[in-house]
């Protein structure tokens, strides 16, 4: 039976070292993230928010203390598998899109699925299908530079759950959009939570972003309670 717990963070720490001395971004975090939740991290710039979502991807270490995915120890646990975890468990949708500029929108999607080892066919058959759903069935040749920001942004979500992950960590995924194309993707995300099940865990400033999701965590000074919008 599955823990309903899909995060237990126990004791974490991260800090980094530059010229000038030691800087603590996350100081002694204890939190319970659950299963199939849509998770809002809030907090001001500097507050450790993109940090936290880093370490919860397995995309950096972190300097003392636990996080357990599902019971495993990330921080004890070999790049390879690491790496295994983030193309078979969890998508990533960032602020900033990240798409190839030499690549089409179609070819942008169902790059993850190619990279594990998926048939072409069957990898461009999923690209198409969620790219359908997206609104873009006109659009899947188009390169990055002729595709606005909320498509560019469409684009991204489509290729962050082309292999289905159970886990969406979004990092301010609409901070360069406008007020309709924002709600386009949150729309998109809220259904696919909604249908699938899935888990996320969203970075936002926007407190009508928060208001879509179940649980808010602030950070403040390096820790992390659960808030209200109203705190």
């Amino acid at each position: 039976m599955k823990n309903a717990n899909l995060y237990e963070l126990i004791d974490l720490h991260k800090d980094f070292r530059l010229e000038e001395g030691r800087i603590e971004v996350l100081r002694g975090i204890n939190l319970e993230l659950p299963r199939g939740c849509w998770t809002a991290l809030l907090g001001a710039s500097g507050s450790g928010k993109t940090t936290l979502l880093q370490l919860l991807g397995g995309l950096d270490q972190p300097s003392s203390g636990k996080i357990l995915l599902e019971d495993e120890d990330l921080g004890s646990s070999s790049a390879a598998r690491l790496s295994a975890l983030r193309r078979h468990k969890i998508g990533f949708v960032f602020q900033s899109y990240h798409l190839f500029p030499e690549l089409s929108a179609l070819e942008n999607a169902a790059l993850p699925a190619l990279q594990l080892r998926s048939s072409r066919g069957q990898a461009f058959e999923r690209a198409k299908r969620l790219l359908d759903e997206f609104g873009l069935a006109k659009r899947l040749e188009h390169r990055p530079r002729e595709l606005s920001g909320g498509e560019q942004q469409r684009v991204a979500v489509a290729r962050a759950l082309i292999n289905q992950p159970e886990i969406i960590l979004a990092d301010e995924p609409t901070g360069n959009l406008d007020q309709e194309a924002a709600t386009e993707i949150l729309d998109i995300l809220a259904q696919l939570q909604r249908e699938q099940k899935c888990s996320i865990i969203m970075v936002t400033h926007d407190r009508s972003v928060a208001a879509r999701s179940q649980l808010c965590i602030r950070l403040h000074e390096g820790k992390a309670s659960e808030s209200t919008l109203d705190a």
